[in-house]
């Protein structure tokens, strides 16, 4: 058909590209299939209407007003590496490899100093949902956004002279990989938390417990909770887990973290 050939060419890629609809299609594409299949396969039972107009109308204000100003300000903070040609030289799956290590490395450490007693109040609104879905994930204080970005604009230096494409695969990693450890589904993956962090390994996070709180920090890898000492095995947890921070908290002071 015409207007598949037409979805697939590079005029089609090219329109997108020109006019920032990159973003737009990834997001309807993650509301589609990640709430299909937390619905497939759900941990727990949730009410979707209750929940996600908030959730929407939070994640418009992150990605239309907080995202571009938090980038705007952590670009020009933040430190870049100086890259070695041996680095430069590795394959593009070797590099972006490299990126998540050396990013996931710092976001272990960025994650731990959000919990501080003197910094939590900017973390507080990633915290602030009861039900843990897919979409509660994208709540992120400005000052949250910034100090986040800090390690992975670190780690992106990796890159080089990568292709021009590079930066979509990023951009798309990160986002489904935010839905990934927050999504309310029921898979049992032991093995897999070996090495990276699930929803139940990041649920454990997010769990009301002030002893939790401070546990299963890693982003990516579950490597670091288990290097410095702050690693909870989601097997012995055995009480049903709840969220929230436990207090009421004026959305505005959320939003702007203080």
């Amino acid at each position: 058909m015409e207007w598949v050939e037409w979805l697939l060419s590079r005029e089609f890629r090219q329109f997108v590209l020109d006019h920032g609809l990159f973003v737009h299609i990834l997001f309807l594409a993650r509301l589609v299939g990640v709430t299909a299949i937390e619905l497939i396969a759900p941990a727990r039972t949730m009410s979707y209407r209750s929940v996600m107009a908030y959730d929407l109308i939070g994640c418009t204000l992150v990605g239309f007003i907080l995202v571009p100003a938090a980038e705007f300000l952590s670009a020009r903070v933040a430190l870049r590496a100086p890259v070695p040609e041996a680095v430069m030289a590795l394959p593009v799956a070797a590099t972006f490899f490299l990126y998540y290590l050396v990013g996931d490395f710092g976001a272990y450490w960025m994650h731990r100093l959000m919990h501080l007693s003197a910094v939590w109040r900017i973390h507080k609104w990633h915290h602030s949902p009861t039900t843990m879905y897919w979409l509660a994930g994208d709540r992120a204080s400005f000052p949250q956004q910034v100090l986040f970005n800090l390690p992975w604009i670190f780690a992106y230096s990796v890159f080089g002279l990568a292709p021009w494409w590079i930066w979509l695969v990023v951009l798309s990693s990160h986002m489904l990989l935010n839905d990934w450890m927050h999504m309310n589904v029921s898979w049992r993956s032991n093995w897999l938390e070996w090495v990276f962090v699930t929803p139940r390994y990041h649920h454990i996070h997010h769990s009301d417990s002030p002893v939790h709180q401070h546990a299963n920090f890693g982003v990516t890898f579950s490597v670091w909770d288990r290097l410095f000492g702050t690693y909870v095995n989601p097997e012995e947890v055995k009480k049903p887990v709840s969220f929230g921070i436990g207090e009421e908290v004026p959305l505005v002071r959320l939003v702007a973290g203080v």
